[in-house]
């Protein structure tokens, strides 16, 4: 089986659908080899502050969806969000993320561009910021270019539209060309940018898996999060009775798109935890090189489950750290403290 150099969907594949435990391994073991040869070893950390669980989408997958009346909504003040920044910084973290439900009223999208200038001016400039929040115009998503974010996150979910309108509602608000267009828009403002997808989804192939990492390479990001889909029982797709999905497709999701897109930054998220205590550990080893530690204040943790079983939420921002730095020590994992881990995959503007 091919592995370095890999370009066709048929060589993903290939991957993606190996069952013998020594060749996955195999798989995982080259993956981590050619990460560690092209962008280093270490681990870069973005402190994840969880600002609002407000949505006005309506995702079928998601518990913090605009239709789910069970959930108690909140919003952090400024002064949580900079508290936790500046946590952040003074735990060493290069990095934070602003993540939040979809919203585009101008209260909102004023208020993240108040927080990121005052995040950048407390920091001294220090804090490399990321957001994912959704989409928005293009001359927001400019605006907060300007005060200071250089990273955004935005999700397609699936690189299929007709999977995407399964598990989306069919109207404007929720349109894949839509989401793409966004996509663009935040690469040629000048982001650096990410996408990702959620893996063993209903009615999700091998065959989709497949594009959808050729759409994360075609598109051309420069940073992936993408993890097992995993259900909540208060959305209509949580009904279906489809189980979540296992690690180990995640993992040769992982390493495929390392040795698909050697450069390319690629975070091990939280939902891999869900499966696995070590999941996030796992997927460094397949590949991953950014990892997303809980900051957001425990008294509202519980109410940003767009999973159910979401691990940590009892935990506060200083456990949340010890606990990771324990299990990626106990795995020989370097931590790149205060460093920003920017994408190797990106080059900046020139004017």
């Amino acid at each position: 089986m091919k592995l370095r150099g890999i370009s066709t969907k048929e060589e993903i594949i290939a991957i993606l659908e190996e069952q013998n435990p020594a060749n996955i391994e195999k798989i995982i073991e080259e993956a981590y080899k050619v990460k560690v040869e092209t962008i280093g070893s270490k681990v870069f950390l973005r402190g994840l502050i969880e600002l609002s669980n407000k949505c006005n989408k309506n995702c079928l997958y998601c518990g913090i969806r605009h239709d789910n009346s069970n959930v108690h909504r909140y919003e952090l003040s400024d002064e949580q969000v900079l508290d936790a920044a500046m946590f952040a910084r003074d735990a060493g973290y290069g990095s934070l993320v602003l993540q939040a439900g979809e919203r585009v009223c101008s209260q909102f999208t004023a208020k993240v561009t108040r927080l990121v200038k005052k995040i950048k001016e407390l920091s001294n400039g220090e804090i490399g910021i990321t957001l994912s929040l959704g989409e928005q115009t293009r001359e927001v998503f400019q605006e907060w270019f300007d005060a200071g974010a250089h990273r955004y996150l935005l999700r397609i979910e699936s690189s299929n539209p007709a999977l995407y309108s399964k598990i989306h509602p069919n109207n404007k608000h929720h349109s894949w060309e839509r989401r793409v267009q966004a996509i663009n828009d935040l690469k040629e403002i000048g982001f650096q940018t990410g996408t990702g997808v959620m893996i063993g989804l209903p009615y999700q192939t091998v065959s989709d898996l497949a594009d959808d990492l050729l759409f994360i390479k075609n598109i051309g990001v420069h940073m992936v999060g993408m993890g097992p889909y995993l259900k909540h029982s208060e959305t209509p797709l949580g009904n279906l009775g489809v189980n979540s999905t296992s690690l180990d497709l995640t993992l040769k999701m992982v390493a495929a798109l390392r040795l698909l897109l050697p450069k390319i930054n690629i975070a091990a998220t939280t939902a891999m935890q869900v499966i696995d205590p070590f999941g996030r550990e796992k997927a460094v080893k397949a590949g991953a090189n950014i990892i997303m530690p809980n900051m957001t204040i425990t008294e509202v943790r519980e109410n940003y489950q767009i999973y159910e079983n979401k691990p940590g939420i009892k935990d506060d921002a200083e456990l949340s750290k010890s606990k990771l730095e324990e299990n990626l020590k106990k795995m020989g994992i370097e931590i790149g403290w205060g460093e920003w881990g920017d994408s190797k995959a990106f080059v900046k503007k020139t004017e």
